[in-house]
């Protein structure tokens, strides 16, 4: 399994995931009043991931850092939509 490159995702990329994911963490449920979101890959690009705008979500900092390059499953989702 090769490591796909990491890209810059460009800025209407970031807004659209943000606002399809409600500017809510998919894992534990905080909004962006109360923390600070990212955008994160499901499948790690360390893991075979794509740069595909399926394969991204909305985290925020302490959730992603805790997920670090576990894939989705293996992080656990506590949040469903």
């Amino acid at each position: 399994m090769s490591k796909t490159p990491r890209i810059r995702i460009p800025p209407e990329v970031r807004k659209y995931v943000f606002q399809r994911d409600k500017y809510q963490c998919k894992s534990c449920g905080k909004t962006s009043i109360e923390t600070d979101l990212t955008i994160d890959h499901i499948i790690p690009l360390a893991r075979g991931g794509q740069n595909d705008i399926s394969n991204l979500h909305t985290l925020c900092w302490i959730c992603n850092q805790q997920k670090s390059d576990k894939s989705d499953h293996q992080f656990r989702r506590h949040f469903e939509s």
